[in-house]
């Protein structure tokens, strides 16, 4: 499998990376997936197998349960595997049980190792900003984590373009770690990211990583125009995550679809293998209730996407630009080119 490297770092990861929030069940956690270890272990082989050795999970799924699936997985071959986890999350009832102050972080990140059964992390990444902790607090807790080689490399998660930007330059003032990577939603349903952290990580170096590339399921292919909801997905028991306008999604999976039948794949895969061509995208995070879902997303490697299935596809979903990037791409675009969107790869 194809390896990149993850922003500016000398850290290369496969372009498809597996999630684990379908490990370990628990109340909530229950409607993504409930494997088990066992299960896990097979999934992982699977996954080895086809060259995708970076797992990413975190403290809060299934409240610390998928931890210690994925543990449990890699047993026995930890150097073959990049293992990523986050920290952020409410893990108890006290005021110091969530956020991303020293008190908590440093806890949260020795925690995850014991239920990981590491003594390191690959990379360790913040879940979501935290507009209660001084940025500079957060990463000196996460400079002295590295510092102490329980972490390699750092990354964020869910921040907006100015907490990235305001990290970064703390880190560089203060001497401090500097995230490498961050982890974002985004798929051809949700293009948010265009806008904003794409252009800055391309600016600064900083690598994505995609979650829920599908849209929890979405864009998999089983909501389709005129028939029913499916009854036995995520979203049967969820909100739809963001705002979703049915009409535009519908479009976009018609014509994922059509090119899926015209090349011989799958809607999942199409609409994987379009977020493998973005800029600054380094990794793309699938996830799997069972080995025959696992399988069906790796089939999204080895192959390209034309330039004209690429503009098929943007043109079914496209979306005006907000201000001020139509300002500036209108009237200014000699100074400032389109970077994220129409970008073939």
């Amino acid at each position: 499998m194809e390896t990149r490297p993850l922003g500016r770092s000398g850290l290369h990861v496969p372009v498809l990376a597996l999630g684990t929030m379908t490990l370990g069940g628990g109340d909530f956690f229950k409607y993504m997936g409930d494997v088990q270890a066992d299960e896990a272990r097979r999934l992982l082989d699977v996954c080895l197998e086809a060259g995708l050795n970076l797992i990413d999970t975190a403290d809060v799924y299934s409240q610390g349960a998928s931890e210690q699936v994925v543990g449990a997985a890699i047993q026995g071959r930890r150097d073959q595997v990049l293992l990523a986890t986050k920290g952020f999350g409410r893990m108890g009832p006290g005021v110091h049980d969530v956020g991303l102050s020293r008190q908590h972080l440093i806890k949260a990140c020795e925690d995850s190792l014991r239920r990981l059964g590491t003594d390191y992390l690959d990379l360790y990444q913040v879940h979501t900003f935290d507009a209660l902790t001084p940025v500079e607090e957060t990463l000196r807790a996460l400079d002295d984590l590295q510092r102490a080689g329980k972490v390699r490399y750092v990354g964020c998660s869910n921040f907006a373009g100015w907490h990235l930007m305001k990290s970064l330059a703390i880190s560089e003032r203060e001497g401090l770690v500097r995230y490498v990577s961050q982890q974002v939603y985004y798929s051809l349903l949700h293009r948010d990211t265009e806008n904003e952290l794409i252009p800055l990580s391309l600016d600064q170096g900083v690598g994505i990583l995609v979650w829920s590339p599908l849209s929890f399921g979405l864009l998999g292919g089983r909501y389709r125009r005129g028939a029913p909801q499916p009854d036995n997905t995520r979203l049967a028991n969820m909100e739809a995550p963001g705002t979703v306008d049915w009409e535009r999604l519908f479009r976009i999976v018609e014509t994922l679809d059509a090119i899926g039948r015209e090349r011989g794949k799958s809607v999942a895969q199409v609409a994987l293998n379009w977020l493998l061509r973005r800029p600054a995208v380094s990794s793309v995070i699938i996830g799997a209730r069972n080995e025959a879902q696992l399988r069906d997303n790796l089939g999204a490697v080895g192959w390209s996407l034309s330039e004209a299935e690429v503009r098929r596809l943007e043109a079914a979903g496209d979306l005006p630009e907000p201000y001020p990037y139509w300002h500036q791409h209108k009237y200014a675009s000699d100074r400032n080119p389109l970077i994220a969107r129409n970008y073939v790869g």
